[in-house]
């Protein structure tokens, strides 16, 4: 666990936006001492840690919010635990009409995925490039999940994703903060790209 706490700090430096603790091989004490582990590096560089389907986690370590499942709760009780400034992101698979209604309910973001296959997580639910399209325009933001790489981002950057969610292309790769580098230099490239 140590470990893990140690890889992270090296990666916030490159420029990870917002950390989620989805440590799912850890028990519910490892999981409290990773979180309480994590929180003050992601506070020195300005980067939210939000906990993955558990928000009585993410108040007792003082989280910056919690990413909701369908099966985790609502996002009314997520922020009664949390606070109205908590972030609340919430998954929405391939549907949009969830993710319309949960943005109108208060969500901070909507992640749509798995984009393409994961070996990270099984993925039932294959969200379309079109998907992303259509929600360009809501004032909510959008994560894309699932098999995200720097060989695959651009087309979801192009499409108006916020975020991309990564994980076994950073901490997979021989060299995660090169892996990170490179994530973060498509969002780069597609800024360039798209100036007139």
């Amino acid at each position: 666990m140590d470990q893990i706490d140690g890889d992270v700090r090296r990666l916030l430096e490159p420029g990870i936006s917002v950390l989620q603790l989805r440590s799912k091989h850890l028990d519910a004490p490892q999981r409290e001492r990773l979180g309480r582990q994590l929180l003050p590096a992601c506070a020195e560089h300005g980067v939210p840690l939000i906990v993955n389907d558990d928000p009585g986690l993410a108040a007792r370590i003082g989280a910056d919010g919690v990413h909701l499942g369908r099966e985790d709760g609502g996002i009314a009780k997520a922020r009664d635990l949390l606070g109205a400034e908590a972030w609340v992101g919430v998954s929405c698979y391939a549907d949009p009409e969830r993710a319309r209604r949960l943005a109108g309910e208060g969500a901070t973001y909507v992640a749509f995925g798995a984009v393409y296959g994961s070996t990270s997580k099984s993925t039932p639910h294959r969200a379309p490039l079109t998907l992303f399209e259509e929600w360009r325009g809501s004032p909510v933001p959008c994560v894309a999940i699932g098999g995200i790489d720097a060989g695959n981002a651009a087309p979801l950057i192009a499409r108006g994703v916020r975020w991309l969610a990564v994980i076994g292309a950073v901490w997979n790769a021989p060299d995660p903060t090169a892996a990170l580098r490179a994530i973060n230099d498509c969002f780069s490239s597609c800024k360039e790209s798209s100036s007139p």
